[in-house]
């Protein structure tokens, strides 16, 4: 991964940030932004949410490659973990390793007012992120052109290694 340019300013306020707001469903919305490349960071990735009560900004997932971090800057929630649930505030650091499904996670606003977090992630080149609840999983790769190949599917349809190769 390349080194982004040396930031004009290695220094950003939440509060100047552009969010970016967002629904899907009855379950899902948040406004957030990622802002590692602006302070020049390149292998690590960093974001600001926050999530309007009852809601998550997420899926419940885990990721094979990366591991993520999330401190709680304001609000309550409750911190889906593998097969458990962690009651979460203002002040609590939560660790999310690398794994299958029992590191799957996913934080839910349950409070009554917005739920502020900071998320922290290393950023790989690939990786595969699972989602428990539904069965699909993604798989996503920077591309030395800067852009990515992503795609989203389930195991079911999975195709033989050699199927469709001349020859074979």
């Amino acid at each position: 991964m390349d080194a982004p340019a040396r930031p004009a300013k290695p220094v950003v306020n939440l509060a100047d940030l552009e969010l970016d707001r967002w629904t899907q469903g009855e379950r899902y919305a948040s406004a957030d932004a990622s802002f590692g490349r602006r302070i020049g960071l390149a292998k690590l990735g960093i974001s600001y949410g926050e999530v309007p009560p009852g809601k998550s900004g997420c899926p419940f997932h885990n990721h094979r490659q990366e591991e993520e971090l999330f401190v709680i800057l304001e609000g309550e929630g409750t911190y889906r973990y593998g097969g458990e649930e962690h009651p979460v505030r203002a002040g609590d650091v939560l660790g999310a390793p690398a794994g299958g499904p029992e590191t799957a996670h996913q934080i839910v606003n349950t409070g009554s007012g917005p739920l502020r977090y900071l998320g922290v992630s290393a950023n790989v080149e690939a990786e595969v992120v699972e989602y428990p609840d539904s069965g699909k999983f993604l798989a996503v790769s920077r591309l030395p052109d800067g852009s990515r190949f992503r795609f989203v599917g389930r195991r079911e349809g999975e195709a033989d290694y050699w199927d469709g190769e001349p020859g074979a």
